[in-house]
């Protein structure tokens, strides 16, 4: 038989990132927290918190916080159909969805369908940024329940529906364009002109090069983790870099921003992968990414 109240304690010391904001979101005391934690730990053989600021959790810690989460939504999914069951004992607290994206999307549509859902069933989101070419990872290993990504094939476990194409343009700013390409937007120009890359996940920009100009090489970078940024970094005129359409589309039409070689957008495809476990939990978040994707993203095929 599971332990819920201890179950719960590690949960709560782990999402919140201490004993003492636990103690508070449970109503007891900090020395309750830490002896059910403790009593759990030692039933198990094993550390699920590593005390620290903030606490943190162990992989077999993280199991157990996705399996509250998971009881969570099943949980109330349930007293939604029979509310009679509730006897006091079930936790209402809001239940936290664990959920991953790229900052592309995460930047231009995808809040959009993120605050649909919460409003309508009053969850929580806890979001993962990654590259979508390494968010499907976080689905691997368990770490989210759903997650937009690059990857067509889906995952093991889980459910997927493609999202539609988050277009790209290399642009910059008429200023940098002068500056660095006065004679033209040539190999040896792109070479030495500086860019702007997200991470080192970042491989947009050298894909750009290599299929539209054949060059292999890797210029001059500046390091700019921030969706915005990059725009605003562009007509700035630090650099040049991938920005999506739906960022950049008023620029490009004003001017204050130019494509490098115009009509050369790089198409980069979404899907939208769920666990199957918590697919019907979760129909309602899947509701909304479709919808709000399908209305903003560029259609595929």
């Amino acid at each position: 038989m599971l332990d819920y109240l201890s179950l719960r304690a590690v949960a709560a010391v782990i999402r919140t990132g201490s004993f003492e904001r636990a103690a508070r979101q449970l109503h007891v005391t900090p020395s309750a927290v830490s002896q059910r934690v403790r009593q759990l730990e030692d039933r198990l053989g094993t550390v699920l918190v590593v005390r620290g600021t903030p606490c943190t959790a162990t992989e077999k810690g993280a199991w157990l916080c996705r399996h509250m989460d998971q009881v969570a939504m099943l949980e109330t999914d349930l007293l939604e159909k029979l509310p009679a069951l509730d006897g006091g004992s079930v936790d209402t607290r809001p239940v936290t969805v664990r959920i991953a994206t790229n900052a592309d999307s995460l930047g231009t549509w995808f809040l959009e369908a993120v605050a649909n859902f919460s409003r309508e069933t009053g969850y929580l989101v806890d979001i993962a940024v990654d590259d979508q070419d390494h968010t499907a990872a976080w689905l691997e290993r368990g770490e989210v329940l759903a997650a937009v990504t690059g990857m067509s094939r889906p995952v093991q476990g889980c459910r997927q529906s493609p999202l539609g194409i988050l277009r790209y343009r290399a642009t910059a700013s008429p200023t940098f364009i002068s500056r660095h390409f006065a004679d033209g937007v040539t190999r040896e120009r792109l070479a030495r002109a500086p860019l702007l890359t997200f991470n080192r996940k970042d491989g947009l920009q050298l894909r750009w090069l290599a299929e539209t100009m054949d060059i292999d090489t890797s210029p001059p970078t500046h390091w700019l983790p921030s969706t915005q940024g990059f725009v605003e970094a562009c007509l700035s005129g630090m650099g040049w870099g991938m920005n999506p359409d739906l960022l950049t589309a008023g620029h490009l039409a004003s001017g204050r921003l130019v494509e490098l070689v115009a009509g050369t957008p790089v198409d980069v495809p979404l899907f939208w992968q769920v666990s199957r476990l918590a697919a019907a939990p979760l129909e309602a978040l899947t509701r909304h990414v479709l919808s709000v994707a399908r209305s903003r993203l560029v259609a595929s095929g």
